[in-house]
């Protein structure tokens, strides 16, 4: 399933699973991600997945390379089937206030905003990975009528809960934060809370997604 393991400077691991992007080999990632989590190695520190790879970070003085890639070599990775993944529903509001690019995007993709809506809000979607600024999930797959390039200029300022659409993916940002993504609406949920320590990220790699738009109103009232 990996097609490759090498260096990656003195004490991490770099696994390469291809180069294409896709549902299939990202599951091949979370599939490793997930085991190694539960395998609980003594000496790994930290773990960085993402569409295609995977690193993993190891403390010198406990264990050295040839140890780590042997392990993960000799993992026994968690089937497929019994990944655990949460369905998860995220209410946007499309306010013109929080729609920053739908304008943009109606010139760019060349359809009609309630097209676009549309389209959105009856795809579900599944999380690849998180990252970017603590946990933004990068959710695929957009369907190619809505997939656009990234704003020419980026912003130096997005709004925390803006939902994004780039390429084939969609995004929350967890935090306000610069950003080139093309802003859709706003969400009132919480997708990071650094409040829980031992678990900060309401979406993680693997899970499914459904955003259900919501009114002004009803975003002014939200409460979770």
């Amino acid at each position: 399933m990996i097609k490759n393991i090498s260096n990656l400077g003195d004490a991490a691991l770099y696994c390469d699973f291809g180069t294409e992007v896709n549902k299939e080999i990202n599951t091949k990632v979370i599939q490793y991600f997930k085991s190694i989590q539960q395998e609980n190695i003594d000496g790994i520190n930290n773990l960085t997945p993402s569409y295609n790879k995977l690193i993993i970070s190891f403390d010198l003085r406990k264990k050295n390379f040839k140890t780590i890639k042997k392990l993960i070599e000799n993992l026994e990775v968690i089937n497929q089937d019994k990944l655990v993944s949460n369905k998860i529903k995220i209410p946007v509001c499309c306010d013109k206030k929080f729609a920053l690019d739908i304008k943009r995007l109606e010139e760019k993709l060349k359809i009609s905003r309630d097209k676009i809506y549309e389209k959105f809000f009856s795809k579900e979607f599944f999380c690849y990975m998180t990252g970017f600024i603590a946990g933004m999930p990068f959710l695929g797959d957009l369907d190619n009528e809505l997939r656009a390039k990234r704003l020419e200029t980026p912003r130096v300022k997005v709004p925390k809960g803006s939902v994004g659409l780039t390429e084939q993916f969609a995004n929350v940002y967890t935090f306000e934060s610069p950003g080139g993504w093309n802003i859709i609406g706003n969400t009132p949920r919480i997708i990071f809370d650094n409040s829980k320590e031992s678990e900060p990220n309401l979406i993680n790699p693997g899970d499914t997604i459904i955003f259900e738009q919501m009114t002004q109103d009803q975003y002014k009232d939200y409460n979770e």
